[in-house]
């Protein structure tokens, strides 16, 4: 992981948890995988509260030809792993993968930096203004019209211990 951010690092598995369970009054809770080809420094990053936070300042969100946000939920999508051997809990998202990415020669490609993982309590019918981030990841990948997989650590994208 790069950074987690200011607003959720004492929340990030109580985010993961309300995606992963959708308890009543979070029955469409999920979380939300957005790339960026511009990013501030880390430091800097962590101090935004919300993805419009992150987007009005200087980082600019993917645009490559076959790019949208993707959105998880579920026990599959966000893996919850207590390990009492470690003395950890480790966070992790399902893998992501943007099919035909970019590509050659009429289309859009991109040089992407960062990987961001947010929570969304209405996954679709939210702003962005609601999407609370949690973790920003480091990227280095350029579309070229083949599949852009993004494999989180086995060993979780966030870890508290």
């Amino acid at each position: 992981m790069s950074c987690s951010f200011n607003i959720s690092k004492h929340k990030i598995g109580y985010y993961y948890e309300l995606a992963r369970d959708r308890p009543s009054g979070f029955t469409s809770a999920g979380l939300v995988v957005a790339l960026l080809k511009v990013a501030q420094a880390d430091a800097t990053l962590s101090d935004h509260d919300t993805f419009a936070q992150i987007l009005a300042a200087a980082n600019t969100e993917a645009d490559f030809t076959n790019y949208a946000r993707k959105t998880m939920f579920g026990g599959t999508d966000a893996v919850i792993t207590v390990d009492d051997a470690l003395g950890n809990v480790r966070l992790k998202p399902a893998d992501q993968t943007w099919v035909d990415a970019g590509g050659n020669p009429v289309v859009t490609n991109n040089s992407l930096v960062k990987v961001l993982v947010g929570f969304d309590p209405a996954l679709g019918t939210g702003a962005d203004s609601e999407i609370v981030p949690l973790t920003a990841h480091d990227l280095s990948a350029t579309t070229d019209g083949n599949d852009l997989i993004v494999r989180f650590n086995v060993n979780g994208a966030a870890r508290v211990t």
